[in-house]
């Protein structure tokens, strides 16, 4: 008799972390859990003044510690320098956020996170964006090898169709597209291991923002991050025609099928769009372009660590924001201390 496996979300290995159990956190658990987060176990921690490792003199009545080094003698606390530094929420809350954000799958909006929080819009608006900066920071920008899917998905060019038929205008025309119109790029690298004899799908995934999917951004980027003697699978678009001079390039016609008669198809990179699509229309409703690139990596992350258990999720997220440094776009954002231009890959 064959019994079916069950999948690794539904399995009770998929929850290792409780809200519950952090909501009901000391003031110093929490000071300690994130201490432990950011510099490891024991006493040692490293001054963000002038990055010596020691057991520096701890002020327990402000939690703070104070440089040993002569010449520094910098006082610091457990987010200073981080992307959690000047906060003024308690450090419980923070974690709090990042375990929030950890269990939306399909990405979370600031209006959800500022009413599980108890917190204002701005104030979630912008704990959130230092949380998706911090998995853009650390990301692993390694170059790709083996099975690689690549595909372009068009954001923020909606045009809106007039009311009578004679006023309307073809909206596939060049002229007539929006200027905020931009290109969502990824790069998907297929895993060549068996996982719980299933086959995992895709283990690694790059995003770019780029303009439009042309030959020239496209061919720059699988040179930068595809290894020569990869595969490259991509679908019917001209933007992918150069790549068969450098790599062993496959093609699926999707105006014909949506799998190539040799097996060929560049399905990864349409999973990660169904994802991407779903946080777009079902969560975010708008994505900036100022931080389109974040958006896209935020998706990138969920998606590589889906059959990551809640809570190693949760630490990895954490241990990013801990190690990301106090940024400037998030310093003061909303008195106009705002990203001047937006982070294209070209």
């Amino acid at each position: 008799m064959k019994t079916h496996q069950q999948h690794f979300l539904l399995s009770a290995k998929a929850r290792s972390l409780s809200l519950k159990k952090l909501y009901t956190m000391t003031d110093d658990e929490a000071f300690n859990l994130f201490r432990e987060l950011r510099w490891g176990p024991g006493d040692e921690v490293t001054c963000p003044g002038c990055a010596t490792v020691a057991r520096h003199y701890f002020i327990r009545t402000r939690r703070q510690w104070r440089c040993r080094e002569r010449a520094c003698r910098h006082t610091f606390s457990v987010t200073s320098g981080t992307i959690f530094a000047f906060h003024k929420l308690p450090l419980r809350d923070y974690l709090v956020a990042i375990a929030i954000f950890t269990n939306a799958v399909k990405g979370i909006s600031a209006l959800q996170l500022g009413r599980d929080l108890d917190v204002q819009y701005k104030t979630a608006f912008v704990l959130a964006h230092k949380i998706r900066e911090s998995l853009m920071e650390h990301r692993d920008t390694a170059p790709l090898t083996g099975e690689i899917h690549l595909d372009g998905a068009y954001v923020n060019g909606h045009i809106r169709p007039k009311n009578r038929k004679e006023d309307r205008i073809d909206r596939r025309l060049a002229k007539h597209q929006k200027p905020t119109k931009r290109c969502v790029f990824v790069m998907r690298q297929k895993c060549s291991e068996l996982a719980e004899n299933r086959m995992a799908g895709a283990n690694r995934t790059l995003t770019f923002v780029l303009k439009n999917e042309n030959q020239a951004d496209v061919t720059k980027l699988a040179n930068l991050y595809v290894l020569r003697g990869s595969i490259i699978c991509a679908d019917e678009a001209n933007a992918y025609d150069p790549l068969h001079a450098r790599f062993d390039t496959r093609r699926v016609n999707h105006q014909q099928e949506y799998q190539a008669a040799d097996g060929t198809t560049n399905n990864l990179a349409e999973s990660y769009f169904s994802r991407f699509r779903r946080m777009q229309y079902g969560q975010v409703h708008k994505f900036g372009n100022l931080y389109l690139a974040n958006y896209a990596n935020e998706a990138a992350y969920r998606e590589d660590t889906r059959r990551m258990s809640n809570g190693e999720i949760f630490t990895d997220i954490a241990k990013k924001c801990a190690k990301t440094r106090t940024h400037h776009d998030w310093c003061g954002y909303w008195q106009g201390n705002k990203r001047s231009a937006e982070r294209l890959a070209a």
